[in-house]
Parts: C-alpha cells; sequence; structure tokens
C-alpha cells in the first residue's frame, strides 16, 4: 500500500534529474510509504534515460513519457491520475524546489482527522530568479489576487501537496496548476499554506518565458474567474426505498 504519490512534471531536465530524486529518496524515507512518479512531458534528450536506468535500483520510482509536450499541467494531470496513493505530493522538476520541504507540506494533509484540508499550497521565500522573473510574477500573483481572492501569495510554487481525489473533481484545463488554490477553495475545501525555500537552477534552462506567462494567463485568469462564479453546489441525502437493504 502506497500513501504517498511524489509527482515530477520534466521535460529536458537530464542534468537535474539524478540529484532530484536522491534528494527525494532522502527527505521522505522517514515518513509514510511513498512512491515517485516522473512524467517526461515529451522530452528530446535523456531525461527518461536516466529515469529508466535509476529505476533498477529504486523500486519505488515509475515513469510516464509523453510522446508530445502537453505542458506541465497536463504532466501533473497525468501523474495524479497514475498515482497509487490518497495524498499527492508535487515539485518542479529542474530542482529549484528542496525536497526537504516535502515532509512539511505533506503534514498538514496527513494530520488532519477531520478531512477538511484539501491543498497544501508552498509560497517561496528568498525566490533565487532573475529580477525580471521575479518582477512578472509579483504583479501576476497580486493581480490574480484580487480576481480570485483566493488568499494565496504565490500560487507559481512547485511544492504542492493535495488529497488526490480532490485534485481530479477539479475541472481540468491548461496552466490549471497556477489556479489550484481558488480551485480547491471553489469546491469547499481548506487551503493551507507553507512558507518554503527556493534555490537557483543547477542545470539546463526555463521552458517558459515571461512573455508566454502573461499571455496565457489573462486568459486563465478570466476564465477560472468564470468558473468560481458558475459554481453552484447542492447536499444530496440518500432517500430509502422500500426494500433497500439497511
Amino acid at each position: 500500500m502506497t500513501d504517498v504519490s511524489i509527482v515530477i512534471p520534466m521535460k529536458n531536465e537530464e542534468g537535474n534529474v539524478a540529484n532530484l530524486l536522491a534528494e527525494i529518496q532522502q527527505a521522505c524515507a522517514s515518513g509514510p510509504s511513498f512512491e515517485i512518479i516522473v512524467v517526461d512531458d515529451g522530452s528530446t534528450d535523456r531525461t527518461g534515460e536516466i529515469v529508466a536506468d535509476l529505476s533498477k535500483t529504486m523500486p519505488n520510482l515509475r515513469l510516464l513519457r509523453h510522446p508530445a509536450s502537453g505542458g506541465q499541467s497536463a504532466a501533473v494531470h497525468s501523474g495524479v491520475t497514475a498515482a497509487r496513493g490518497h495524498i499527492c505530493a508535487t515539485l518542479d522538476g529542474d530542482g529549484q524546489n528542496p525536497p526537504s520541504e516535502l515532509p512539511r507540506l505533506m503534514a498538514p494533509l496527513l494530520e488532519d482527522p477531520a478531512g477538511r484540508i484539501g491543498l497544501v499550497a508552498g509560497q517561496r521565500v528568498g525566490r533565487q530568479d532573475t529580477a525580471s522573473k521575479r518582477y512578472a510574477s509579483k504583479a501576476a500573483n497580486a493581480l490574480r489576487a484580487r480576481m480570485l481572492h483566493d488568499d494565496t501569495r504565490d500560487t507559481g510554487c512547485g511544492l504542492k501537496a493535495f488529497r488526490r481525489e480532490a485534485f481530479l473533481s477539479l475541472p481540468f484545463f491548461n496552466h490549471m496548476h497556477r489556479y489550484l488554490p481558488a480551485l480547491f477553495i471553489r469546491d469547499g475545501w481548506r487551503v493551507a499554506h507553507v512558507d518554503v525555500s527556493h534555490r537557483e537552477r543547477q542545470s539546463g534552462s526555463s521552458n517558459y518565458s515571461n512573455f508566454q506567462r502573461a499571455m496565457v494567463g489573462v486568459y486563465d485568469l478570466i476564465g477560472v474567474a468564470w468558473l468560481i462564479k458558475r459554481r453552484k453546489t447542492a447536499r444530496a441525502t440518500e432517500v430509502r426505498l422500500p426494500g433497500s437493504p439497511r
């Protein structure tokens, strides 16, 4: 039985994958049972080959492959769909999210007897990114918070933990990973926040530019605001029928 599934979307991260997986194994060794799912999102380098080779000595390591890149949200969704754990945690494949933060992210969910927390969102402190990326992120987060009222300072952080079934019940769309707090709140879940550290990329380069994020962000923000506004829930109670088993 697996308690936790750690999902890592990756595209062309051959220089980061081995160290990242070793750090995850070390960080989570003393906690609940876990598996690691790497989703190779159409890599054109040796990312998938390295994962396959490492699986020979890491029996809890699994590899999913997209034949062509579907984007980060698609990769996360594929990984969570295939996950065996009832709790899922995610982190970016570039190594900038320290795996040592994973136990702190998962703890609120594992220690929630009432089952009211649906998502624990990491919020980066001391970001090790370029000034232009930090500025663009700060502006985007401010606009998102004003429109969606999700009480989250940093939705772009890859470090998140959530209940698998709750995630899979959310509406799926490209770039949804940036709006998880608002989507979980929309479905009636509590969202907890944990400040997490951040570090420089050790190898390779980012798959996204500030301009790309800005262009898709405008449409996504409007779409999520519409989804929240149109959400309507009703609580059903079962009616006992004659002859039904008691």
